[in-house]
């Protein structure tokens, strides 16, 4: 696990989905569901300690740079 889609892709196995389309939010509901699957002893102590760093990181990274999107209809409207 080395990247924030990992984090997702470790989630889904579990039955989580998550993804509602403003990144910083989402990250917010993966640490919760992080920690619910942690306290249930469904996920080991090295996953998810290795998810929460690498959530942890993208989240700053996140609040550093926030993903900036484009929409097309802009785009075709400025032509």
């Amino acid at each position: 696990m080395e990247t924030y889609n990992d984090v997702l892709k470790l989630l889904k196995r579990y039955g989580t989905f998550v993804h509602l389309g403003k990144r910083l939010y989402d990250m917010e509901l993966v640490a919760i569901e992080l920690d619910r699957l942690h306290k249930t002893g469904l996920l080991d102590n090295a996953d998810y300690a290795r998810a929460k760093i690498i959530l942890n990181h993208a989240h700053e990274e996140e609040v550093r740079n926030p993903l900036k999107l484009t929409s097309r209809r802009k785009k075709t409207d400025d032509r």
